[in-house]
């Protein structure tokens, strides 16, 4: 039975349709090994050309982010950051080229997903949320 159908009261709740969301994230043997917020950290390092503060930006202790950084490499198999030693200009990080292949590979199966999952769900439940 397809359910009845009320028009929007207004121009907001057109605007306010319900929108299907989806997380990516990759497993190796039960074990994560890549993840939205992974990559958000790693794309973070890239923006802020520090680990330290990409992990503030994300409000993450430091040696949380650095284990979850370690973590991805030791998964991956590469080097995902290039890192200088503090001193009297400071240090830093910058991205890999692996790195930053990653992040664009992510970002486009993340799309991809998105864009699969918002087309199955406006097959199912148009009718409903029309």
């Amino acid at each position: 039975m397809r359910p009845k159908r009320h028009p929007p009261s207004s121009r907001s709740e057109i605007r306010d349709q319900v929108e299907a969301r989806s997380k990516i994230w990759c497993e190796r043997g039960g074990e994560l090994v890549l993840s939205e917020w992974r990559l958000d950290l790693l794309a973070a390092v890239g923006e802020t050309g520090s680990l330290s503060r990409a992990a503030e930006r994300l409000d993450v202790p430091y040696r949380t982010a650095w284990h979850k950084l370690k973590a991805v490499e030791e998964q991956l198999g590469v080097r995902l950051l290039e890192t200088q030693s503090g001193g009297a200009g400071g240090g830093g990080s910058s991205l890999t080229p692996d790195a930053l292949e990653l992040i664009r590979r992510f970002r486009r199966v993340r799309q991809g997903v998105s864009e699969l999952v918002s087309k199955r769900f406006e097959s199912e439940f148009a009718d409903w949320l029309g």
